[in-house]
């Protein structure tokens, strides 16, 4: 039997580009947080540590409540 390959651990998107603070006024930056149905991915998926995750859910909340983002896919 084969052992598996070590999958490469993610790092954040912030932390990495040593960002303090995730801005809901950057739309094209939150987007790539959603999926196709305009849902929030969960960090599992995106590599964002804890603590930006919820700094990036509360942005992306903020930025549907202006109508930068939407609430629905088209």
């Amino acid at each position: 039997m084969k052992p598996k390959p070590l999958k490469k651990e993610k790092q954040c998107h912030f932390c990495a580009n040593n960002l303090k603070d995730v801005d809901y006024k950057d739309p094209q930056l939150l987007r790539r947080f959603l999926s196709s149905y305009v849902k929030i991915l969960p960090k599992k998926r995106t590599g964002v540590c804890s603590k930006h995750q919820r700094k990036l859910a509360t942005a992306i909340k903020r930025a549907r409540i202006l109508a930068l983002i939407p609430f629905t896919p088209r």
